[in-house]
């Protein structure tokens, strides 16, 4: 909710081409308590002005001489990146009612003016519009904050990573179907092994020489979803020699805390034949 106070302080543009129409509004709005009126009677200085101050509501008149009301509507439309137009619009016409609030005023003031309209549709319009712009300046904060976030968790994952491989034989990485594991690191260049086949569920992947039963366990502890620490298991090699290996492992969760696979070192803790 909005205080009275920020409410008056809010950036109020008068644009009528009648000179006693802007003089009648400029003082309503002064003796309404506003302090920040700007007035014109120039409808095409309209959309400078707006992009250089960025009112907080814009009187509109329709029928104007040399550009009509209209046409500054189109105008500040294509030159605003924020879909949100702050006007209301003073017409003497029933007509023209519908198609400003069709071509993107908020609300419209009666001509000639009754003073207890015009000062319950502006303090209504403000209030509207200031809670506007306060949305928009939290989801911003929020995305930027969301950014700074995503910024650390990039920079922990590559630190993890760094750390992960002095402290290890490889560094991997399953998505959260099980359906897709990476390994990098040497232990593919240094043992020639083919890790990925450990792990996950890839389709077609040749399982030789590892043992089913500790594939299924590792299997069911990422599943569970929980971080856990040097889990065993080994493999069998073509001339009968037998490698064990630990593996640790936690879970990954993207910036709305949902589960997004799993990550983790491993090392050879012994090579027996």
């Amino acid at each position: 909710m909005m205080t009275l106070n920020e409410i008056l302080d809010a950036s109020i543009l008068v644009v009528d081409d009648q000179s006693a129409n802007v003089e009648l509004l400029q003082l309503l709005l002064s003796s309404a308590g506003y302090g920040r009126v700007t007035v014109t009677t120039r409808a095409e200085q309209v959309c400078a002005m707006h992009a250089e101050h960025q009112y907080d509501l814009i009187l509109l008149d329709l029928k104007m001489p040399q550009m009509d009301g209209f046409e500054v509507m189109e105008g500040l439309k294509a030159g605003n990146e924020e879909s949100y137009l702050p006007v209301i619009v003073l017409t003497a016409e029933p007509a023209h009612r519908v198609r400003a609030l069709q071509a993107g005023a908020k609300d419209f003031i009666s001509k000639p003016f009754d003073v207890l309209e015009v000062k319950v549709r502006i303090h209504n319009m403000l209030e509207v519009r200031l809670l506007h712009k306060q949305l928009a300046l939290q989801n911003q904060l929020l995305e930027e904050r969301v950014l700074e976030r995503t910024a650390m968790l990039r920079a922990s994952e590559a630190r993890f990573q760094s750390l992960a491989s002095l402290a290890s034989d490889w560094y991997w990485e399953q998505n959260a179907a099980g359906d897709s594991a990476t390994v990098s690191g040497p232990v593919a260049e240094i043992l020639g092994l083919r890790v990925t086949a450990f792990f996950g569920n890839q389709p077609g992947a040749t399982h030789s020489g590892w043992d089913d039963s500790e594939r299924e366990a590792l299997q069911a502890v990422i599943a569970a979803r929980v971080p856990f620490r040097d889990f065993a298991f080994s493999r069998v090699n073509s001339d009968g020699s037998r490698q064990q290996f630990r593996v640790s492992g936690e879970p990954m969760l993207d910036n709305a805390c949902r589960f997004v696979g799993f990550r983790g070192i491993g090392v050879e803790a012994t090579a027996a034949r």
